[in-house]
């Protein structure tokens, strides 16, 4: 299992960005939540297999309905999401 924190920066909230992120997010075996921050950006954890996360993330950046709005993305690993089950969109 692998978890990673990514945050997309461009023209991502107030696009629907957060729940399309949710829908896709049912056709991996990934769990996390997405949210949007203070600075614009919204921030994603997803947790699974190495190659299901990096496909979700890859789905999003290339292939999504909203990845037209992504300016840039950083990603980084991050500890295994404890107790946490689902995809969630977190306010």
């Amino acid at each position: 299992m692998t978890a990673k924190r990514v945050i997309f920066e461009g023209r991502v909230q107030g696009v629907g960005f957060r729940y399309a992120t949710k829908e896709l997010a049912r056709g991996f075996e990934i769990c996390g939540w997405v949210r949007n921050l203070p600075d614009g950006s919204v921030e994603l954890q997803a947790m699974g297999e190495p190659h299901e996360v990096e496909a979700f993330i890859k789905e999003i950046a290339e292939e999504s309905n909203v990845a037209h709005h992504i300016r840039s993305l950083r990603a980084e690993p991050i500890p295994l999401l404890e107790n946490t089950r689902g995809f969630s969109i977190l306010r």
